[in-house]
């Protein structure tokens, strides 16, 4: 099987090299100096140092070429995710989907697969991959489990039994709408939990964070259609544990230079990479207040990214809360 990567940040290399083991991989990147540098360095030196990129894999920044697949997989940061389907609309209608990116669209609140439906169609054959996943893991081989989540539960059971190999194990799921509020509201959280790391609360702080943070997330994705259960899972609790504990968390990090009261520019530019949560937070915090949903620890990492409060101040409101039943 060919399978077409979209995205050649740290996660779209790892999976290229995660599905490489058993199929045709080709990866894209619309940069070619991008592509020029991984052919000469025979690895992502940006991305994943150290961790060859085997000679199988094709690397392109032809689009129209890299559409020539049995499955797109879009792993772009989100804010690629509609102009990428776009393009692939345009050179290989009907080819099935999947994308690995996590969040609420800027400006719009809207998650991902309401963007695939805008550019492909309602029935278009696709879903979301997620689940708790560090790129450096995977690209190294080492044991992960993800989900495959798609409304239509024979699509997801399909991709699924294609692509799941021995050091990446995947498991359907038909609970679309939970899978990526999960993927998308545990990076808020994982700033919280650096934050709190970072001030030095201690493991029952970041606990209890955890266990909140959780039932917030839970009263969202109800909220928007999603099954409880689906958090119980490895799209929720999984992908938040991991996210809030990790030290790979690209977002964690972020909340751990918050509390050293660093600046969010100077933070964006010294981690390299995309960090997610920081342009999620505030639509999450936008679509809780529209719903009435009650976020309080999106409300003050919201607070604290737009700098209407510090980190200190926000932990203490939260820690003044009147207290409710769990």
């Amino acid at each position: 099987m060919r399978i077409a990567v979209f995205g050649a940040g740290a996660w779209g290399t790892a999976l290229a090299l995660a599905f490489a083991r058993g199929h045709q991989v080709v990866l894209w990147s619309r940069e070619s100096a991008e592509i020029a540098a991984l052919r000469a360095d025979g690895e992502n030196r940006r991305y994943l140092p150290g961790i060859p990129l085997p000679a199988e894999i094709e690397l392109t920044d032809g689009l129209p070429e890299a559409a020539k697949a049995d499955l797109h997989l879009v792993v772009t940061p989100l804010a690629g995710l509609r102009a990428t389907a776009r393009a692939l609309r345009a050179a290989a209608p009907g080819t099935p989907l999947l994308w690995a990116c996590k969040g609420l669209e800027a400006g719009t609140a809207k998650l991902p697969h309401q963007i695939v439906a805008e550019e492909l169609g309602e029935d278009a054959p696709c879903g979301v991959l997620t689940g708790p996943s560090f790129a450096a893991e995977v690209a190294k081989g080492l044991p992960a489990a993800v989900t495959v989540a798609a409304r239509d539960i024979d699509f997801a059971r399909h991709w699924v039994q294609a692509l799941h190999n021995n050091r990446l194990r995947l498991y359907a799921n038909d609970d679309l709408v939970g899978a990526e509020v999960g993927g998308a509201v545990k990076n808020v959280m994982a700033i919280a939990a650096g934050v709190a790391d970072g001030m030095g609360f201690g493991l029952n702080a970041r606990a209890a964070l955890i266990t909140r943070g959780l039932a917030e997330i839970t009263r969202l994705g109800v909220e928007l259609g999603a099954r409880r259960d689906t958090f119980m899972g490895l799209a929720g609790l999984g992908d938040l544990v991991l996210t809030c504990t990790g030290d790979l968390s690209r977002n964690r990090r972020v909340g751990l230079m918050l509390a050293e009261g660093k600046t969010l520019p100077d933070i964006l530019a010294a981690l390299g990479h995309v960090a997610e949560g920081v342009s999620t937070t505030h639509e999450v915090a936008a679509l809780a207040g529209r719903l009435g949903v009650d976020m309080p620890i999106t409300l003050a990492v919201d607070g604290v990214l737009n700098g209407t409060v510090s980190a200190r101040d926000a932990v203490e409101q939260l820690l003044a809360r009147d207290p409710k039943q769990e």
